[in-house]
């Protein structure tokens, strides 16, 4: 028995002498649980707040102004500037400037002044059932508080892109940035490690490949397996879950290919930075945590602190979850979206230079 003992306390301190050694995944067990604590505690709050909100006032009274204050006041709207119509309420939403909009009818102030039930409507964005759902009991509440102490004020919601605010329509689109930044980071993240492992690496040390080439090499085989991915998302998402599309799918698949290829170029950095596939695959896992939690694939973005809004713009699935469902749902064009394409593109860059930069054509 004594002797077992001294054999499995012999093994045990083989163990943890050979992860000493391995300081990447030492690091990262040190890291993952501080995250983790980081984004649910602080990051995730299902309390969506400064929805940003635009004014149609067709009564243009100091008593339609003084509801749109109240409104901001409540902490749940940020007013983001007055429309002239519907259809600029329309480009609003469609680019992200807006997913509210109060509109206030022509004669609210008399009806108020006469006793009579006055109107107002919130138009909201339901590509994000969460965020219209909490925008919707806050300004309710707020017109059932000025209810008891006045005359009365009927508040219509109207949901655009999403009347029912059925979840799967704004969660299947936001999957396919799930899966392609899962799978996409995954493959290439191994590829450099792969190399390394089987001894392959020497060839391309030797051979007259240049970094840019040999990173871009690797890169665009996967971009294919990424549009076949996007297409069957897609197909079952309109097939089974009845999820509409809306506008191009030629502009979606021409920014997806800048997704993929940000992902793909990520994967490589990640692969410069690891001796083995196994490191290269916990790097993998944990970067893909904080884009599901901060991206606002999950949790509205606007219920994230400041700063971590500021960081999740980092992120390329933060912007490709715009650009999908605003051109799956709610028909946004290029002029709408070109500032995510231009995140991006600029991540997209820089991961390409980083990641060539930490290739060194000599083995280590």
């Amino acid at each position: 028995m004594r002797a077992a003992l001294t054999r499995l306390l012999a093994i045990a301190i083989k163990e943890l002498l050979q992860l000493r050694r391995d300081r990447l995944t030492l690091a990262m067990m040190i890291v993952f649980p501080v995250v983790q604590l980081a984004l649910f505690g602080y990051a995730i709050d299902t309390d969506v707040r400064h929805i940003r909100t635009v004014v149609y006032d067709q009564d243009d009274s100091a008593a339609s102004r003084d509801f749109a204050r109240s409104l901001q006041a409540t902490g749940f709207f940020e007013l983001a500037g007055n429309v002239r119509g519907y259809p600029e309420i329309e480009r609003a939403m469609k680019s992200g400037a807006a997913r509210a909009a109060l509109v206030v009818p022509g004669g609210y102030a008399a009806d108020l002044a006469r006793g009579r039930v006055a109107h107002l409507q919130l138009v909201l964005d339901g590509s994000d059932p969460q965020t219209a759902s909490s925008a919707a009991g806050a300004a309710a509440g707020l017109a059932q508080s000025r209810t008891r102490s006045r005359p009365a004020i009927e508040l219509t919601t109207t949901n655009w892109y999403n009347p029912d605010l059925r979840s799967a329509i704004s969660i299947v689109p936001g999957l396919i940035g799930v899966i392609l930044t899962m799978t996409m980071v995954m493959l290439t993240s191994m590829a450099i490690a792969r190399e390394r492992e089987r001894g392959t690496l020497e060839q391309l040390i030797v051979s007259p490949l240049r970094r840019w080439e040999l990173i871009l090499g690797k890169i665009l085989p996967y971009v294919g397996m990424g549009f076949v991915q996007m297409t069957l998302i897609l197909l079952l998402g309109t097939a089974v879950f009845g999820v509409p599309i809306v506008g191009s799918l030629a502009l979606l698949y021409a920014m997806a290919f800048v997704f993929i290829a940000g992902n793909l170029a990520l994967g490589l950095f990640f692969s410069t930075l690891a001796q083995t596939q196994q490191q290269a695959m916990q790097m993998s896992f944990f970067f893909l945590l904080p884009n599901i939690l901060v991206s606002g694939f999950m949790f509205p973005w606007e219920a994230m602190p400041r700063p971590m809004q500021w960081l999740s713009q980092l992120l390329p699935l933060t912007h490709f979850l715009r650009i999908v469902r605003g051109v799956t749902l709610k028909g946004s064009g290029f002029g709408d979206l070109l500032p995510e394409l231009v995140w991006m593109s600029c991540i997209l860059v820089v991961l390409l230079v980083l990641s060539s930069l930490r290739f060194r054509k000599k083995l280590n």
